[in-house]
């Protein structure tokens, strides 16, 4: 557990990467994210696949980081929702894509430091309606692309365990390691 996870326990339970965000992996994240590299969450899964083999094993299903719908009509695809799907092919986990809804629109969070996502995200994730009933009891493997301060993925986790949750962990293609931008270190 990272220093910064023991000072301010996070909602989720064990959280698993498949690369480090640098500058081996930031072209693949940006091409599935920005690019429409659509075919690039194929190629990721395996690697997530590995280095979640041990929550895979504990998850009762997938569920991915949601965009709001005005993201998503943008965008055209959720990839964290592509990138479940193929995790899925791979370890015969089933998805609950719409287990969670963006239920406001945020600004982009490229820029910002862990406060300011975790202010900008608070209250934006919850569980869609009538999707409870299945996530109650459950142990949840929350799938994103990109954990940077960890902000959305505890957003995410305190909705999915509001509604009764079991446990919640998270599998991402790649996690920001601890750089200084500025005075902020995230």
């Amino acid at each position: 557990m990272c220093a910064d996870c023991t000072n301010d326990p996070p909602e989720f339970g064990r959280a698993r990467a498949a690369f480090l965000y640098d500058e081996h992996s930031r072209g693949l994240v940006l091409g599935l994210k920005h690019a429409d590299r659509t075919d690039l969450a194929r190629t990721l899964a395996p690697f997530m696949v590995r280095a979640g083999a041990e929550l895979l094993a504990d998850a009762a299903f997938l569920v991915p980081v949601p965009l709001h719908w005005g993201r998503l009509i943008g965008r055209r695809y959720n990839q964290a929702a592509l990138l479940a799907y193929e995790v899925r092919r791979l370890s015969e986990r089933p998805v609950l894509v719409d287990g969670l809804v963006r239920q406001r629109a945020t600004r982009s969070l490229g820029h910002m430091g862990h406060q300011e996502r975790a202010l900008e995200l608070e209250g934006a994730f919850g569980v869609k309606e009538g999707r409870a009933i299945e996530i109650t009891g459950r142990r949840v493997l929350l799938i994103d692309d990109v954990m940077t301060t960890g902000a959305t993925v505890r957003g995410c986790a305190k909705a999915l365990l509001a509604v009764g949750a079991a446990s919640v962990d998270v599998l991402a293609v790649a996690r920001v390691g601890r750089q200084k931008r500025g005075d902020q270190l995230f």
